[in-house]
């Protein structure tokens, strides 16, 4: 990606997008078979960018039977390995070809800064279409053990048509990291992005079909929740869901399966996430930056956030002196403007929860203030029992509370009901290691905030999800079956058969 451009020149690029707003389905863009609509608006000045179709259950129906023909007859499911690679990676150049549209595009339909969307979210989403396409021709299927008398195969096969259910904090990555495994292992898809932001996955979309991927592969259904995710959860021709979003939804999902046709469900939910602190942690600075970084990147709108600080107690004063002098330098304000770290939360439903958490009854060493769906990076000291330790926020609030032992900090840690992710700081390795081993979460750093990168497995722990993970190896299992082939290769064999 060429070098960031100037706040006048991202609006100019804005102001001449031509925005999508009819699903995609077959191939094609449609519209919603009820011929209704619904607004998608800008979270920064609360503008009306377009209006969306609003699909229901017929639509949902339709894409389905589209989806299942796809796949049925093998235009993809079928194709040599090679061919599915090819036309992902010429999907992912053609992202590339147009980075700066989804970039712009990004960022007037969630808030989230342009500095995000060009530095972070556009090439990520490229590299990870590139390493999938990558892996198609690289997995290989296995033989197990046997008798001499006996082949024993074991093949990895699509495992269907699969829905795909987006949240909406990172639009274009959750797209990628969810249709990459599924196409790569021969899956046609389905996808639902959330109501709030589904222009990009409309875009992408038509670049699949200008990439080859066959129509009826690669379907984009928008509309809210009931009218098009309940379906798609309840369609007995769905073979697989997997869904990002909250743990809520997550639930209504388990029991739309369990009340049709028992679809797998592979769930990534919330999290509520610690960062820990010893007080043998080398260079404060550095670890204010990692918790900074952690705390407040997307506006806290991160199932990854680090939104619990355990920190020991003598060093706590000096930590938080130097982790403000960090967030002060996340400047927050319209997000088409390249110099700022912090943009507008995603809606004003989602503004105003953020807000309910800030209710003045905290210490506040750092924000708390909250204005036309921005809110400051905030920083509380409470106790282990408070509210907004142990409820997901989704904004930028980081919580505070002090420890004096490492397994204080671990059993804190470990007082959730979520498990997705984790740091943990301190210069002694061999404790390090032993916190991170001893906290259930399914991604735990050590000496920095991070989600690994495309090679390595994403999930959680608990209530924050089951059932497979993203990104890795691992990614593709959940799109695939196993399959046992046990061929007799004995002379008693052939005897039976003559």
């Amino acid at each position: 990606m060429s070098d960031l451009l100037t706040t006048q020149e991202y609006k100019s690029i804005a102001a001449g997008l031509s925005l999508p707003h009819q699903a995609f389905i077959d191939g094609s863009f449609r519209s919603a078979i009820s011929g209704k609509t619904f607004a998608t608006t800008n979270p920064a000045t609360g503008a009306e960018l377009t209006q969306i179709a609003a699909c229901g259950a017929a639509d949902v129906d339709v894409t389905v039977e589209k989806a299942r023909d796809a796949f049925e007859d093998g235009r993809w499911s079928r194709l040599h390995p090679s061919a599915r690679k090819e036309m992902l990676i010429k999907l992912a150049k053609l992202i590339k070809r147009n980075a700066r549209e989804l970039a712009v595009m990004e960022s007037l339909d969630s808030g989230k800064t342009i500095f995000d969307c060009e530095t972070v979210d556009v090439p990520e989403t490229i590299h990870c279409l590139t390493w999938h396409a990558e892996l198609i021709d690289k997995i290989y299927d296995q033989t197990a053990p046997a008798s001499d008398d006996h082949l024993a195969m074991i093949l990895r096969e699509p495992v269907g048509v699969v829905g795909l259910v987006l949240p909406w904090n990172f639009p274009l990555l959750m797209l990628a990291w969810k249709i990459g495994p599924a196409l790569a292992a021969g899956c046609s898809v389905i996808v639902k992005p959330a109501e709030e932001t589904s222009l990009t996955a409309l875009r992408i979309a038509e670049l699949a079909m200008e990439a080859g991927i066959p129509a009826g592969v690669l379907n984009v259904v928008t509309g809210s929740g009931p009218d098009v995710g309940e379906p798609l959860g309840r369609h007995p021709d769905v073979d697989m869901v997997s869904f990002t979003g909250s743990t809520a939804t997550g639930r209504r999902f388990l029991s739309y399966s369990g009340e049709s046709n028992l679809k797998e469900v592979t769930l990534e939910m919330g999290g509520k996430n610690p960062a820990i602190v010893m007080a043998d942690a080398e260079n404060l600075d550095r670890v204010a930056a990692h918790i900074v970084n952690g705390a407040f990147w997307n506006m806290g709108e991160n199932c990854s956030a680090s939104s619990r600080l355990i920190v020991a107690r003598e060093i706590k004063d000096a930590l938080i002196d130097k982790i403000i002098a960090h967030a002060r330098e996340w400047p927050m304000g319209d997000p088409l403007d390249p110099a700022n770290r912090i943009g507008a939360l995603v809606s004003q439903a989602h503004f105003d929860k953020v807000c309910s958490y800030l209710d003045g009854s905290q210490r506040i060493l750092l924000g708390g203030t909250a204005e036309n769906g921005f809110v400051e990076p905030t920083i509380l000291e409470v106790p282990a029992d408070a509210k907004v330790w142990r409820e997901e926020i989704f904004g930028p609030v980081l919580s505070v509370t002090t420890v004096d032992t490492i397994d204080q900090a671990v059993a804190l840690a470990n007082d959730t009901e979520y498990g997705l992710a984790a740091s943990v700081f301190s210069s002694n390795i061999k404790r390090a290691l032993r916190a991170a081993r001893a906290i259930r979460a399914g991604t735990v750093t050590v000496n920095s905030f991070g989600e690994g990168d495309s090679a390595t497995p994403f999930g959680g722990y608990k209530q924050s999800g089951f059932g497979g993970r993203d990104n890795g190896i691992h990614a593709h299992d959940q799109y695939t079956q196993i399959k046992t082939l046990w061929i007799d290769l004995s002379d008693d064999a052939d005897e039976a058969v003559s």
